[in-house]
Formats: C-alpha cells, structure tokens, sequence
C-alpha cells in the first residue's frame, strides 16, 4: 500500500514530518491531527493505523506554524478556517504574531546591543571584575 493511498505508520508518518511518534499523538490529543480506525478482519494489516498524504501535510502545515511561533491553539484556529470563507481571520492571527514578533525582534536587538557594549568593556581589560559577569549577578 503507497503513501498517498493511507499506507504511512504513525511512525512513517511522524518521520515524514520530522517529529516523533510521541509528538505526532501529542497533535492527536490536542485535536490538531486526526486518529484513523484501527482496520480489522482478514488482510487488514494487523489492525495498524495508516495515515495519508494530507496527514503528513497537516502535520508539515503544524510544524511550520510552530516555527512561525504561533500557539497550537491558534495553529486549531488556522487549521478549523475555511482559506475561501475567512481570509480575514486567518490575516488577522498572521497581523498579530506579526506583531509579536517584531516586539521579540526589538528585545533581541536591545539585548545584543547590550552585550556588545558590555564585551567591549570587558575586552578593555583593566582591573576588577569582568564588567559581564557584574552586568548579570545584578
């Protein structure tokens, strides 16, 4: 049986997508991914669940939106919306984690400023403590 035709393990799949089978029921209990039937009867495969080519793109699409630092709950959110029918909630999440970022980004750029400022007075020697051990026992 092909992949495109149900035929991935839960451990095939969670390859597929670069996690672990343990992340891949995670997404499972959390409603993100769907758990097929078990088959039986004769010629079933031993009553083993297999997942599809779109399982393993729903699972691509949650990691990749993990990666762009959205919750799971909003990865629900996106996952529950129709592309055709709610464009405008789906730009809405991508406007906010937009945001958040750029928030984040700021706090970054502060923080390396900081450092550099701080390694540069650390490399000017002289005597005392190393001014970057200071900055962070206060």
């Amino acid at each position: 049986m092909g992949e495109a035709s149900g035929g991935m393990t839960i451990a095939r799949l969670a390859k597929a997508g670069g996690v672990g089978v343990e992340t891949v029921r995670y997404y499972q209990r959390r409603g993100l991914l769907e758990t097929p039937a078990r088959p039986d009867g004769p010629g079933s495969g031993g009553g083993v669940r297999r997942y599809g080519a779109e399982d393993a793109r729903r699972l691509r699409f949650i990691r990749s939106a993990q990666a762009a630092g959205f919750t799971l709950e909003q990865i629900g959110e996106l996952l529950a919306l129709d592309a055709g029918e709610d464009r405008g909630r789906a730009l809405a999440l991508a406007q906010g984690r937009l945001v958040e970022l750029d928030a984040r980004i700021a706090d970054l750029e502060a923080a390396r400023t900081a450092l550099r400022r701080l390694a540069g007075a650390c490399a000017g020697g002289g005597k005392g403590p190393c001014p970057i051990l200071e900055a962070f026992e206060g």
